[in-house]
């Protein structure tokens, strides 16, 4: 896993990001010191809507209004 300063990674983005597409991981650091980790982009794949229907059931008092002290935590009071 090579490790290539920023001045060196902007100058040669292009030869990184073929690197990181064949595969190899690419460390980017400032002064000596690791910042960022380049990978290839993994999709998440397709969306399934429905899909933990049936599974989750959602309580009626998930909507009942919030108790005034956990309100006023979540307004930042």
């Amino acid at each position: 896993m090579p490790i290539v300063n920023v001045h060196d990674a902007k100058t040669h983005l292009s030869r990184l990001l073929a690197q990181v597409e064949a595969g190899e991981e690419v460390i980017i650091a400032r002064r000596g010191r690791p910042v960022v980790r380049l990978v290839p982009y993994r999709g998440q794949g397709k969306r399934q809507p429905d899909v933990l229907k049936g599974r989750i059931e959602v309580p009626n008092s998930f909507f009942d209004p919030l108790p005034k002290r956990e309100l006023k935590a979540w307004e930042g009071y």
